[in-house]
C-alpha cells in the first residue's frame, strides 16, 4: 500500500452533469466510470462534489452511495454561484495539498478553463493532477495543463443514448401522376467515434523513442514511454486506438517493426528501442537506389521533391515511423551510414544528394 498514489477527487459537479445532459443525448451523469478509471490509478482518499444540490436531488443519491462527501454551494443569483462553487473548490484542493503531503494525485473533474490556475498551483507544489470532461464541454485550454486528461465520455462503462430520431408530419401516400423524385438519404451520426489511425499513433511512438533515447544514456523502458507520451498529450489512451493495454499496444507495433522490445528492468516493463536493421536498412537501401536512379548525368539529386519520389516507389514510406523527425534529418542518417553523400549547395539553394564515391 505504501506505493499506491493516494488520490484527492474534486467535482465541479454542475459542469460535468450539465455537460453529459448537453453534448451526450441528455444523458444522466453516472459517477462509476469515473471511480473505476481512479481505482486503476490508485487510492482515493478524499472525494468531493461542489454544486447547490437543490438542483440535483437524484444524483446527491447515487454520489452518497459512492461515498462522496457533498459540498453545499447555497443558492445564489446567476454566475455569482458558479464563482462560488469554483472558488471553494479551488480553496479547498490548495488547502489539502498542504496539509495532506501524503496526498501523491489530484483529480480535477471540470471542462472550464478558470481551473487551469489551480492545475498549475498543484503541479507546482509537485503534486500529479490527472482532469476529467466531458469532451465537448471541455476549454482546449485545460488539457495540455494536467499530467493526463481523461474524457468522460471515453470512459468504460458511459452509455452515450443514440441519437434521437426528429418527428416529422406524417407522410402523404404518393400521388401516381407526379413524376417522384429520388432523395438523396440523410447522413446519420455516428454511434461512436471512428478508431483513431494507429499510423499516426506508430509516428507518434517513434518519434518520442527516438528523443528518450537521444537525450538518455539509460534504457527506454514502457512505463517510461508511457508518462513521456502523456506528457505530451495528456488525453493520449491506447484504448482510443483499440487496445485494451499499453503493453498489448507495444507488442503491436513491435510486431509491425516499429519499435523493438528487449527485457526491461522489471517484470512486466520491457525496454523499447527503434529497431537497428529492418525498415531503416530497407528505407536506407530504397534512398540510395532512387537517388542512384535520379542522378543520371547530372550526378547530383535535389533534397526537394526526392521525398515524393521514394512514395512514388514505396507509398507507404514515412520517415517519422522510423523515429526520425524530417526528411532532412533522414537524409543525413543515410549519409552517415555511408548510403548516399549529401552536402549543401548554395547555387542550387538546396542540399544535393549523390551516390557514394566508388
Amino acid at each position: 500500500m505504501d506505493h499506491e498514489d493516494r488520490i484527492a477527487l474534486f467535482l465541479d459537479y454542475e459542469n460535468l452533469a450539465l455537460g453529459a445532459r448537453d453534448h451526450l443525448g441528455g444523458a444522466a451523469f453516472d459517477f462509476r466510470p469515473i471511480a473505476d478509471a481512479l481505482a486503476e490509478r490508485g487510492r482515493v482518499v478524499v472525494r468531493r462534489a461542489y454544486a447547490d444540490w437543490s438542483y440535483f436531488d437524484e444524483d446527491r443519491r447515487m454520489l452518497t452511495r459512492s461515498h462522496v462527501e457533498l459540498i453545499e454551494i447555497p443558492q445564489r443569483m446567476g454566475a455569482s454561484r458558479k464563482n462560488a462553487a469554483d472558488i471553494k473548490m479551488a480553496v479547498d484542493a490548495v488547502e489539502l495539498a498542504f496539509e495532506r503531503g501524503y496526498i501523491s494525485t489530484f483529480v480535477i473533474c471540470t471542462g472550464d478553463s478558470d481551473f487551469t490556475p489551480l492545475v498549475h498551483k498543484l503541479r507546482e507544489l509537485n503534486k500529479r493532477v490527472i482532469g476529467v470532461g466531458v469532451e465537448n464541454s471541455t476549454s482546449a485550454l485545460l488539457p495540455p495543463a494536467c499530467d493526463e486528461f481523461l474524457y468522460y465520455d471515453r470512459l468504460e462503462g458511459v452509455d452515450i443514448p443514440p441519437a434521437r430520431v426528429r418527428r416529422g408530419r406524417p407522410a402523404r401516400l404518393p400521388n401516381p401522376d407526379v413524376p417522384r423524385v429520388e432523395q438523396e438519404p440523410e447522413p446519420q451520426p455516428a454511434a461512436e467515434e471512428a478508431a483513431r489511425d494507429v499510423d499516426t499513433l506508430a509516428v507518434f511512438v517513434a518519434q518520442t523513442v527516438a528523443g528518450l533515447q537521444g537525450s538518455s544514456s539509460g534504457e527506454v523502458t514502457a512505463s517510461t514511454l508511457k508518462r513521456t507520451l502523456l506528457r505530451k498529450d495528456p488525453t493520449f489512451s491506447e484504448s482510443d486506438y483499440g487496445f485494451r493495454t499499453f503493453g498489448e499496444l507495444m507488442r503491436h507495433l513491435a510486431q509491425h517493426n516499429v519499435v523493438e522490445l528487449a527485457e526491461g528492468p522489471a517484470k512486466g516493463d520491457p525496454e523499447v528501442s527503434l529497431p537497428e536493421h529492418g525498415d531503416r536498412e530497407v528505407a536506407f537501401g530504397l534512398l540510395g537506389s532512387v537517388v542512384a536512379d535520379l542522378a543520371g548525368d547530372e550526378g547530383a539529386v535535389a533534397l526537394s521533391g526526392l521525398k515524393n519520389q521514394l512514395r512514388r516507389a514505396r507509398p507507404d514510406f514515412s520517415e517519422k515511423k522510423l523515429g526520425y523527425r524530417s526528411f532532412l534529418q533522414f537524409c543525413k542518417a543515410a549519409a552517415t551510414s555511408g548510403v548516399v553523400e549529401l552536402r549543401w549547395s548554395s547555387e542550387a539553394d538546396d542540399y544535393l544528394l549523390t551516390p557514394p564515391a566508388v
